[in-house]
């Protein structure tokens, strides 16, 4: 399905993104001229090898590097535009051709120049201190550098290296780009209001919210119908996945463990991690408590798993698209006028692709090519309550990389646990402002019930999809089955709920629907960390007021180009202290406490 962009538009409507800003039109010669342009700089750098010694005149390194810099934007623009449209529709073979025969010639180009980042790590600290550039003149690209040694211990020879990513290029991203193709084209069927529809992926989650609960559990049945008829090929894909990663990471590299290269590519210690897990495991009694709270509330003798995001009130309320937008804009002002200001601009450019179409990726993103380009985001909009607070999530992304914006393209992203601070908070703001403008008992009930349902989701669920993720890689060494993971996954569920949630048997197929762990694996622990270090936050927020604030735009202008521990240990954080973690629940607490007070 082709998707031509709408023009600017005066109000805010329902449409598909424009990237001509990346690429002024995406036709053969725009795109043959770019790589020529780009090939011929890479030939250049290449030809500059030579000069590099641990003697060699600063100045002339730093222009290198920066000649560097440059050469990683036009890369990014090629590379951004080309992911950008495949994922405006997964089965086009137009955008798959393309997106295949770029990425091809952008890793014969990363391997050309491999050999700087391989020559800068292999530097001894007294040769590396000598070439570092001013802290003041050139504070990002000498804290790239400095971040670059980090990973020294996990560098192998640039040969290898180069062989690493043809093998990822033909393997780990092949298979990962038959998961989405293969998951973007899947339709199901469902009888609704009298009448059998065909739904994309996006349409029938959306019905695990609905009211109806006949309807919710015959929307997770078909899915899971239609996911258990690919289970098989998923399996096998994630299994690849897993030894694939484990293979280069842990027996070629030496990390530590499956997990410990998430952890340094994050940049957040080993021990930080282990004690969120820990301490998220220790407080999913908190949440069952809340489910049973939840049950006698929705009039059940016990909840089942189809029932977790049951709305406490019956309700075909729909938002428009321009509604949502007005509301989400409007709380950011609320906040900071710059935030909505910043927001505006993802809609002034068109950089938002909002239709819900077949073949389109599944879910919500925002990406953020350059520093010098306005972020895309992608959201598929039903015009549900929820997709308002995905529509905030997705836009606090794109404020997050506007306040950053005047870093490096090397420096500009944030780790990832640090890259949803904006985000949560923006659904935070969202629902607050819902709450303060509330007075009705009963809709502050289902306010209170939404916002507890999604932090729910933030924290518990995708910490258990952690844990699942820590004993399938093990279980897959061992030669696992697909049936020995549906299993597992069985078992994480009664874990995760506890003995009081019935759980259908037909669960043991929804990890293969959960694009993160095939993607990037034990990426899902950032949304927990995210979600918990965000409830402290905003805890001081409402302490503080007008005072927390210039705080908190410091923490998100810097992206990525500080440390993370130093920028949570500015605001006064230590993330390996469970003390720290266990704070965010007692917010939770206090909201399960209020919903509890009104709710009978």
């Amino acid at each position: 399905m082709s998707v031509t962009p709408a023009p600017p538009a005066t109000a805010y409507e329902v449409r598909a993104w424009d990237l001509s800003d990346l690429l002024s039109a995406p036709d053969e010669e725009v795109i043959a001229r770019r790589l020529e342009d780009l090939a011929a700089d890479v030939e250049a750098f290449a030809g500059a090898r030579g000069e590099l010694r641990p003697d060699m005149d600063p100045q002339r390194f730093l222009a290198l590097l920066k000649q560097y810099e440059a050469l990683v934007e036009k890369m990014d623009v090629l590379d951004g535009y080309a992911s950008l449209r495949f994922a405006s529709d997964t089965q086009s073979t137009a955008a798959l051709s393309l997106r295949n025969r770029l990425q091809r010639v952008l890793t014969g180009h990363e391997n050309r120049i491999l050999f700087f980042r391989l020559w800068w790590k292999g530097l001894e600290d007294e040769q590396a201190e000598r070439l570092l550039p001013d802290a003041e003149r050139e504070p990002d690209l000498r804290h790239y550098l400095l971040d670059l040694r980090r990973t020294r211990p996990y560098t192998l020879d640039e040969r290898t290296e180069q062989v690493i990513n043809l093998k990822d290029m033909n393997g780990a991203s092949a298979i990962l780009t038959l998961y989405s193709m293969l998951t973007n084209r899947l339709t199901f069927e469902l009888e609704l209001e009298g009448e059998t529809r065909l739904l994309t992926d996006g349409e029938i989650r959306s019905l695990y919210f609905s009211p109806d609960p006949e309807i919710r559990r015959a929307s997770y049945l078909e899915s899971f119908r239609v996911y258990e008829q690919e289970s098989k090929i998923l399996a096998q894909i994630y299994a690849n996945r897993v030894r694939d990663w484990y293979t280069e990471h842990v027996e070629l590299r030496g990390f530590a463990s499956p997990i410990a290269v998430r952890n340094v590519a994050n940049d957040i210690p080993d021990r930080a991690v282990e004690v969120l897990l820990e301490v998220v495991k220790q407080n999913a009694p908190l949440f069952q408590d809340y489910f049973r709270l939840k049950s006698r509330l929705l009039g059940l003798d016990r909840l089942r798993r189809f029932d977790v995001y049951a709305p406490l009130a019956s309700s075909d309320r729909k938002i428009p698209f321009a509604d949502a937008v007005e509301a989400v804009l409007a709380t950011f002002r609320r906040f900071d006028p710059r935030f909505a200001e910043l927001a505006e601009r993802v809609f002034a450019r068109n950089h938002i692709d909002s239709e819900i179409r077949l073949g389109k990726k599944g879910g919500a993103f925002c990406s953020t090519i350059l520093p010098r380009l306005t972020p895309w985001v992608l959201i598929n909009y039903n015009q549900r309550v929820r997709d308002v607070a995905t529509l905030a999530h997705e836009l606090g992304h794109a404020v997050h990389s506007m306040l950053a914006s005047h870093h490096s393209v090397l420096t500009q992203h944030p780790s990832l646990p640090l890259a949803e601070t904006a985000s949560v908070f923006a659904e935070m703001l969202m629902t607050d402002r819902l709450l303060a403008d509330e007075s009705d008992p009963v809709a502050r009930r289902e306010l209170l019930a939404a916002a507890i349902d999604d932090v729910y989701a933030t924290i518990l669920r995708q910490t258990y999809f952690v844990l699942f993720e820590l004993d399938a890689h093990r279980a897959i060494l061992d030669d696992a089955s697909g049936e020995d993971l549906e299993r597992l996954y069985l078992q994480n569920l009664r874990q995760q709920f506890g003995d009081e949630m019935e759980i259908d048997p037909a669960f043991r197929f929804e990890w293969v629907s959960i694009p993160h762990i095939f993607q990037t694996p034990f990426y899902c622990y950032s949304y927990s960390f995210g979600q918990l270090l965000v409830l402290a936050l905003y805890r001081r927020y409402q302490q503080e007021g007008e005072a927390f604030k210039p705080r908190y735009l410091r923490l998100l202008s810097h992206g990525g180009a500080a440390r993370p521990e130093e920028l949570l240990g500015e605001m006064g954080i230590d993330v390996t202290d469970p003390a720290f973690w266990q704070s965010g629940f007692e917010v939770v607490r206090g909201m399960i406490d209020e919903l509890r007070s009104i709710g009978t």
